[in-house]
């Protein structure tokens, strides 16, 4: 075997040379570059600080007067307008989704989807016998006693609060199964009418809450409630509309509606029941709050929701006579059939087999099968509802 020849060697060596020197050269470079920018930085927080003493105190200023615009009159407007159904249009189509009613509670929502396609928005009253509005306003508002009986809830923290204008500013943490918990970031403030009370939630900023990729952030969340006592009955009721954009399938956040609401309802009434009996009424929040700093309802705005028995499109009697009528059909349609149970056995070893140890994303293969089943399952149902009421 001939060797190279010694130009071939002198020239392989040099190039070899030279790369390792462009590559040592590149380096050095580099980190040259790098510390540079360390000291260039450092220094130039350093002078920065020292001499503008004032700008932080100014960006807290700026903070604060953001923050007094938050939430506003308008938002309170926007909110009774909503509650009363004055600003439909007349191609607004709304779904009826739930009546559901035992001796201590009865709960009833619709829902719209908008035509500029926003957020799906719900309208729902809920009637608590043996409760005053005071009580109830306190209990919604106390979001540590929340974190004990709602296990959706994973945290809570009081940010910031304007005495001022009263509004609160606060961040929650929210976990669902098989998905990224949410992160809510937002804004209230509370009204007192003659007879009523009100409260509006907006999302919001807070310099003091970076993203975090460990959560997703809610985008866009509106929802408010109105408080009020029943007349003639030791009873209040609330109406709330609600409207957000949590990142989640829009047929799966319906179907998950549909069918856990009334449960969570009851378990509210529960906690309410509780809360009353520990608290008698005196609210365990923070001192400073928006309850604590609950402003008057402007005077241009206390008007004329005199509407005690409020119309979700369809009489409460005319729905328990649809719940009678179609009782019998539950009971036989909600049961799964074998057939069901077993393609649902066989999907779920399928999904394991597939995702290769992957339980996270077998479960949610799982999940979307059997949601799409039972979508299937409540469009059966319903019209089976229609043909025994034809």
């Amino acid at each position: 075997m001939k060797s190279l020849p010694n130009w071939a060697l002198s020239f392989f060596s040099d190039q070899l040379f030279r790369r390792d020197g462009y590559i040592w050269a590149t380096a050095i470079s580099l980190l040259l570059i790098l510390l540079f920018h360390i000291l260039f930085s450092s220094k130039f927080r350093f002078f920065s600080s020292s001499s503008s003493p004032t700008e932080s105190v100014s960006h807290a200023v700026n903070s604060q007067s953001r923050i007094s615009r938050l939430v506003s009159d308008e938002d309170l407007k926007f909110l009774i307008e909503n509650l009363e159904e004055r600003n439909e249009s007349d191609d607004e189509i709304w779904e009826h989704v739930i009546h559901r009613s035992n001796d201590r509670i009865s709960y009833t929502a619709k829902r719209s989807k908008p035509k500029d396609g926003g957020p799906m928005k719900y309208l729902s009253v809920t009637v608590f016998e043996d409760c005053s509005a005071e009580i109830l306003r306190d209990f919604y508002m106390d979001n540590d006693y929340r974190k004990k009986w709602d296990k959706t809830v994973v945290d809570h923290e009081q940010l910031q609060v304007d005495s001022s204008t009263g509004i609160e500013i606060g961040r929650t943490i929210k976990k669902f199964p098989l998905l990224t918990s949410r992160e809510y970031l937002l804004a209230w403030r509370l009204w007192q009418g003659k007879d009523k009370f009100y409260c509006f939630t907006k999302d919001c900023d807070h310099n003091m809450v970076p993203k975090q990729s460990k959560y997703v952030r809610v985008s866009y969340f509106r929802s408010g409630w109105r408080i009020r006592q029943v007349p003639g009955r030791n009873a209040c009721e609330i109406k709330m509309f609600h409207q957000e954009n949590a990142g989640l399938n829009v047929e799966m956040a319906k179907l998950a509606f549909s069918k856990g609401i009334w449960s969570y309802v009851c378990k509210m009434d529960n906690a309410l029941c509780k809360y009353m009996a520990t608290s008698q009424g005196t609210q365990q929040g923070p001192i400073l709050s928006a309850v604590t700093l609950t402003k008057k309802v402007p005077s241009e705005l206390e008007t004329q929701t005199d509407d005690v028995t409020v119309s979700m499109g369809t009489s409460s009697g005319e729905l328990e006579v649809l719940t009678h009528v179609v009782a019998k059909h539950r009971k036989i349609l909600r049961k799964p059939s074998k057939k069901l149970i077993a393609k649902g056995l066989v999907l779920v070893g399928g999904a394991i087999c597939l995702s290769r140890g992957h339980s996270a994303l077998g479960a949610k293969v799982v999940l979307a099968y059997l949601l799409t089943k039972l979508n299937k399952h409540g469009t059966s149902l319903k019209q089976t509802s229609q043909n025994t009421m034809i």
